[in-house]
């Protein structure tokens, strides 16, 4: 049990979760591969997050489709996290449809990349 607040505590204090939650509130977030595909097609998603321990499958099918549709796309978190910081259950990836955000969140990103 303290494992689990602990990381609750270090999620509440990270940059990219409060802006995906935040995202999320605004109604500028999509999640789930079916909705995140979709957006991604329809080039309303700016930026797509997949998380790190999604399937080999979803992580091409996401790389290779933004790829295609020039859309950022990046590995982060893990499903419980993400999932965790929308309020939702279990998320393999979510799509940012908000500009501003995106930059951010891009930005966080970039800074958390190791190196």
């Amino acid at each position: 049990m303290i494992c689990w607040k602990r990381s609750l505590i270090s999620l509440k204090q990270n940059k990219i979760y409060s802006l995906l939650g935040l995202a999320m509130r605004g109604r500028n977030l999509v999640s789930g591969e079916f909705q995140t595909e979709d957006a991604v097609k329809k080039g309303s998603a700016m930026l797509v997050i997949v998380a790190e321990d999604a399937s080999a499958n979803t992580k091409k099918l996401f790389h290779d489709k933004c790829s295609y549709y020039e859309v950022p796309v990046y590995e982060y978190g893990t499903k419980e996290e993400l999932g965790w910081a929308i309020g939702r259950n279990l998320r393999s990836s979510v799509g940012v449809c908000d500009a501003g955000l995106a930059d951010a969140l891009i930005k966080q990103l970039e800074a958390n990349l190791p190196g």
